[in-house]
């Protein structure tokens, strides 16, 4: 499975798992500093960046925000 860049640490130790057991949604997690987000693949939208088709919404206990796949930036979530 290929890594991505997390966006808490910055490291290219960012995957992805789902666990239907646990939640439909797709569970990112890195494998550096630890950090786990929830993605429901259901909010995508084109990246304000990058313009591809990859940006979707992460929740963590206290955030949502967007983040895209492709040029590894986030935005606020309004």
């Amino acid at each position: 499975m290929a890594t991505q860049i997390c966006p808490k640490c910055k490291t290219d130790n960012f995957v992805w798992n789902i666990d239907e057991e646990e939640t439909s949604l797709t569970k990112w997690s890195c494998l550096n500093c630890n950090y786990v987000v929830f993605e429901n693949e259901s909010d995508e939208r084109n990246c304000l960046v990058c313009n591809h088709k990859s940006e979707t919404k992460l929740k963590d206990n206290s955030t949502e925000f967007w983040w895209c796949s492709n040029c590894n930036t986030t935005t606020k979530s309004e």
